[in-house]
């Protein structure tokens, strides 16, 4: 039944969003005056419908992939408005309210989708989130990051001047400067000499025109859960031992180790034996000896256990500053959804990162699988994403009715009908054009 999950997530992730949306330009035209006609979540024969006191009909349509608000028009007829509730005598239609009414209709949706992106982030930040420390191993010699001078295992402090958290920040950090020349900034720190390194990275053009570009491997960064202590229990094997949080384990009885999993390897195979370990602790090489205790699994096996655990990081806010995190997080990746949507049109970069309905039922299903707090991040991004796409100035999207309602008030007359036809068959045309196109990146992902 695991195939069932992506499509259920996919309704359950595109749904939120398209309620949201259409609940902003709802809002506001109510607010507005205007009698709004229906409100519908997705397109084509309605599923189910229900009508309100004030006579609009909402509905859940048969295709799940978007959905509308109509609004009352003095030019609608008979024929226009059948199987609808009947409209009131004393109903403000659309075409009477100002420009300014009309802007605020237009624009309220993809204000909806930002201000759900916050509300999601900051919920976010007040439940917390765990994420290892994004540690590296040492870069391969012809790699941009050992050309800039790291020659050993590290730990990624900040990206640009950015803090942060987990490797999602680093990578979203870094996919902010794809398509571009000139430095990245990479402040880190050599578990080798304990002290930390400012790296400038040059990139001409940076994985332009990539489809699926390695952001990370491209530089030379390669994620890794090393032995870096996190927490050491008080009174355990560890503590007595004199291991510290941030001692990064080398070596156990003169064998190497590279990783976290070949240290708890050593561990649970020693129970009550001596151990010697090599531990590099602010830059100088460290033995100490560890007895690691005993103890029984449900199966009945002996293993062992020192009390440590791996480096992680913690993100937790209390609500107000979760809140005002949240628009700071919405902010930032607005602009860089702004940034990316800027690099395809020039060219830097390629039009097959975007992604379609395939491609996001897939992402769903896939964070839902991982944990509850990637799927809602998911989620925060997207909704980001349909904001600022809405706001292009394309005809059949908000922002091109953004673009009409100006000339309209700029003329100082409605904008002729067929004017308006066209604008709409042209807008119906590209945004065809572009299912298309995501559709067939989803499908070269899936299967190329």
């Amino acid at each position: 039944m695991d195939w069932l999950l992506y499509p259920l997530a996919f309704a359950g992730l595109l749904g939120v969003l398209v309620v949201v949306h259409e609940f902003g330009h709802f809002i506001i035209a109510r607010f507005s005056g205007v009698h709004v006609l229906s409100f519908s979540v997705g397109f084509g024969k309605a599923l189910f419908s229900v009508v309100d006191k004030n006579g609009t009909t909402f509905k859940l349509s048969m295709i799940p992939l978007g959905g509308y608000v109509r609004m009352y028009d003095d030019r609608d007829d008979a024929a226009s408005l059948e199987g609808m509730a009947s409209v009131p005598a004393d109903a403000v239609p659309h075409s009477s309210l100002s420009p300014g009414w009309k802007i605020a209709i237009a624009v309220a949706g993809p204000l909806a989708n930002f201000i759900l992106a916050a509300v999601v982030y900051a919920l976010l930040f007040i439940a917390g989130t765990t994420e290892y420390a994004p540690t590296t191993q040492a870069p391969p010699a012809d790699t941009k990051l050992a050309r800039a001078g790291l020659d050993a295992p590290a730990r990624v402090l900040r990206v640009d001047g950015s803090d942060v958290a987990g490797w999602q920040s680093v990578l979203m950090s870094l996919s902010d400067r794809l398509g571009e020349s000139g430095t990245i900034e990479l402040e880190v720190q050599n578990l080798s000499t304990g002290r930390g390194q400012t790296l400038q990275v040059p990139i001409t053009t940076w994985l332009q025109g990539e489809a699926q570009p390695d952001v990370l491997g491209s530089l030379g960064l390669q994620p890794a859960l090393l032995s870096v202590v996190g927490d050491v229990v008080e009174g355990s094997p560890a503590d007595r031992a004199g291991l510290r949080a941030k001692d990064w384990v080398v070596g156990v009885n003169d064998r190497e180790i590279s990783s976290w999993r070949q240290w708890v390897d050593e561990i649970v195979a020693h129970p009550q034996v001596p151990l010697v370990i090599t531990v590099v602790r602010a830059g100088q090489q460290l033995q100490l000896s560890v007895t690691p205790a005993a103890r029984t699994t449900s199966a009945g096996a002996t293993i062992g256990f020192v009390g440590v655990s791996p480096d992680v990081i913690e993100v937790r806010f209390d609500p107000l500053p979760a809140l005002w995190k949240g628009v700071v997080e919405t902010v930032d990746k607005t602009a860089m959804t702004l940034s990316m949507v800027k690099k395809m049109i020039v060219g830097l970069l390629s039009v097959q990162n975007l992604v379609g309905p395939v491609g996001i039922a897939q992402i769903a299903g896939d964070t839902v699988k991982t944990s509850w707090q990637m799927f809602f991040g998911v989620m925060a991004l997207m909704s980001i994403s349909l904001g600022v796409l809405n706001l292009l100035p394309v005809p059949l999207l908000d922002g091109g009715q953004v673009v009409l309602i100006v000339i309209e008030a700029i003329k100082g007359s409605p904008v002729s009908e067929r004017l308006q036809q066209g604008a709409a068959q042209l807008g119906l045309l590209l945004v065809g054009l572009m299912f298309v196109l995501v559709t067939f990146n989803d499908l070269m992902r899936l299967f190329g």
